[in-house]
């Protein structure tokens, strides 16, 4: 039998009829004088929204660090005692949201109850680079020690900024001979802030989300206040060694233009000898998995998050 090559072994989707509606219902918005200030960050950074509900089959405990605060779910029937870390994104400038209440939840469910915990880090720019790093460490730290759990029942998640910070995370924990995690799930990680890969291109008039301009917070971070950081480790994961990590699922969509951050990233990790699973999403968005439910690509990228997360607590 032939083996498959990794090109091969990508998955990939003809776009779904609802999932292309509501690409070019995003690219409608960001054309637009708010839609832009939605692109360059202005609107992520203080956000108006209604008080969370959390569902009634979850319990929610509230959690103040020292300089952050936390919200740990745990659900109330047959919950799992396993254990997620979500590193929320919004390109270290935006706060956590009710959006990422519901990953919460999301991943909660797809884990088979997993707790999880996810954190408000402190963001860019009154808090640059190290501050969202020490702030993952200090909870992953917080679940080893308060919470009792293991390593290996810890899964460390994150899309975008918080899909690149869980990986600093991990090469972090590394470099200092800590625990590491089961596993990893980067949903179109952030992972060079250099912005040298070649989707930053060909991708930049595709991209409903970002592209069309130089203005964007990709363009513009705050985070950064050195030009050295750029390419540290612990801010571009890609530019560290991806030897001795867990095994990592990565998602993206193939009109990003951080899918390079996601391929190239993956082909390191894999070249590493590190066991990874990289799927591309024909005509998807950045984080498209917030559709949850509504588009088909986002159903179907939830449950091969399910089918990782058992797969690693089997």
């Amino acid at each position: 039998m032939k083996k498959e090559t990794a090109a091969e072994k990508r998955r990939k989707r003809e776009a779904s009829i609802r999932g292309m509606i509501l690409r070019e219902m995003i690219a409608d918005v960001t054309s637009t004088q708010k839609g832009h200030a939605f692109q360059t960050g202005e609107l992520r950074k203080h956000p108006k929204e209604p008080p969370w509900k959390c569902p009634d089959s979850f319990e929610r405990e509230l959690v103040a660090a020292d300089h952050f605060d936390m919200e740990y779910y745990i659900r109330k029937e047959k919950p799992k005692q396993k254990v997620i870390l979500q590193l929320h994104g919004g390109g270290y400038i935006a706060p956590l949201r009710n959006a990422y209440r519901r990953f919460s939840i999301m991943y909660s469910k797809c884990a088979g109850g997993a707790h999880v915990l996810t954190i408000d880090y402190r963001v860019a720019p009154e808090y640059p680079y190290p501050a969202a790093l020490e702030d993952a460490l200090v909870a992953y730290e917080w679940l080893l020690r308060e919470k009792n759990y293991k390593a290996e029942d810890i899964v460390v998640a994150g899309d975008s900024a918080g899909g690149g910070l869980a990986l600093c995370l991990v090469h972090y924990l590394k470099d200092h001979n800590r625990p590491l995690p089961a596993g990893i799930v980067a949903m179109s990680p952030w992972t060079d802030l250099a912005l040298t890969g070649e989707s930053y291109e060909l991708n930049f008039e595709k991209d409903p989300l970002f592209g069309g301009t130089r203005d964007s917070m990709i363009y513009n971070c705050p985070y950064i206040t050195k030009e050295e950081e750029r390419t540290n480790p612990y801010v571009s994961p890609l530019y560290g060694d991806f030897t001795g990590f867990p095994p990592i699922l990565f998602q993206v969509g193939d009109q990003e233009m951080l899918l390079s951050d996601t391929l190239e990233a993956a082909k390191k990790a894999r070249e590493a000898g590190v066991k990874v699973k990289t799927s591309v999403y024909e005509g998807m968005f950045h984080v498209f998995q917030m559709g949850l439910h509504m588009i088909p690509e986002s159903k179907a990228a939830w449950e091969e998050v399910g089918k990782f997360l058992n797969k690693l607590w089997k």
